[in-house]
């Protein structure tokens, strides 16, 4: 699996699961320490944003703050079905895969930039899933591809404030669990 398509599975499992919010379930907790149902989908309408210019060269400074705060506005699911059709279009782009951006901690190539992001997706589908009472929805193929990806960076990642530490599940745990749980989920 590319990084085109496992961005593509990542970013519509996050949609549907975006899509299975009640009008009352805005407010709930999710398994990200200290961020609601709401907190967690302007978090990623907000990576969303970021995408487009990024993808484009632009730096962090270039950006500046004006993608920070509350983007949901009175209608949530809208603000994250544009920010994600925008997104999305940006990675479509012919080339961008080859292209470069500029990141919190430097330059990386987009397609780890796409990793992540699609990484990202999925967890935090995992996250919504589990605030709404639904089973894990990530599948097994896109849960192994994401696991040989992720696995070099775990070790780098502790620390910085992206994921808790790894959480051990059983041997017989399947790879969805185990993406969860490497990334400080615990998988219930």
């Amino acid at each position: 699996m590319e990084i085109l398509d496992a961005h593509g599975q990542s970013l519509a499992l996050f949609d549907r699961a975006v899509h299975e919010i009640g009008p009352g379930d805005w407010g709930r907790g999710t398994p990200c320490a200290d961020w609601s149902v709401r907190d967690l989908v302007n978090h990623l309408v907000v990576e969303q944003l970021w995408v487009p210019p990024l993808l484009d060269g632009a730096t962090l400074d270039d950006v500046g703050d004006r993608f920070d705060g509350d983007r949901l506005g009175d209608d949530p699911v809208a603000a994250w079905e544009t920010s994600a059709a925008t997104a999305r279009e940006a990675w479509l782009v012919p080339g961008v895969p080859q292209r470069t951006v500029h990141v919190s901690f430097g330059l990386i190539p987009a397609e780890e930039y796409g990793w992540q992001m699609s990484i990202d997706f999925a967890v935090h589908a995992w996250d919504l899933a589990m605030a709404l009472g639904k089973p894990n929805p990530i599948p097994a193929d896109l849960a192994a591809r994401l696991l040989e990806v992720v696995r070099p960076w775990v070790d780098d990642w502790q620390g910085i404030g992206l994921f808790e530490p790894p959480v051990a599940v059983g041997r017989s745990a399947d790879d969805a669990t185990r993406l969860v749980a490497l990334l400080g989920r615990q998988p219930g």
